[in-house]
């Protein structure tokens, strides 16, 4: 958000957009709670230092796709205000998806496949978003291609950022 308003001069999200962003990581997050992960083989003991670092690694790493992105649309695309703002709420939520299936997994993104309900909710969130954005339902609307080109950016950030967390969280201890 903070980026957001130096990078434009006004805030980046309406509260509109930002109960959608809500809902939307909310339903991803309940389904979670059905997901196929590895167990541990052995009782865990709390490793807060380690996990805050494993999450501060993968905030920044999402703040960097978020802005990096935004900047481009901003400063090379010239897009207008309004479509940035589209354009910003699209971008946190595909890249919520996208740490989310990073976190999920202590390995590489794709060794466990995700429960039948994890898949269900990002399709659902993904074609949430997309349709609000593409139609211009409570946001400006934003062409296709825009929206098809955050998704695939999305992607591609959360297989660069696996061969980041990998090599981390095993030096953490956490892998």
């Amino acid at each position: 958000m903070i980026v957001g308003l130096l990078m434009t001069g006004h805030a980046i999200l309406t509260p509109l957009l930002m109960v959608i962003i809500m809902i939307t990581g909310d339903l991803l997050g309940m389904s979670l709670t059905t997901d196929n992960v590895r167990s541990s083989s052995a009782p865990n003991t709390w490793q807060v230092g380690k996990l805050t670092i494993a999450g501060v690694f993968i905030g920044i790493c999402e703040l960097i796709f978020c802005t990096a992105l935004l900047g481009f649309a901003k400063f090379r695309m010239g897009i207008a205000f309004e479509a940035l703002q589209t354009f910003a709420f699209i971008l946190i939520v595909f890249g919520n998806q996208a740490t989310t299936y990073l976190n999920r997994e202590r390995g590489h993104i794709g060794r466990l496949r995700p429960s039948v309900w994890l898949l269900c909710s990002s399709v659902a969130d993904l074609a949430i978003a997309s349709t609000l954005a593409i139609l211009g339902i409570a946001m400006s609307p934003l062409p296709v291609s825009f929206v098809a080109g955050a998704l695939v950016a999305a992607a591609a950030f959360a297989f660069v950022v696996d061969f980041g967390k990998v090599p981390l969280f095993r030096k953490l201890g956490i892998a």
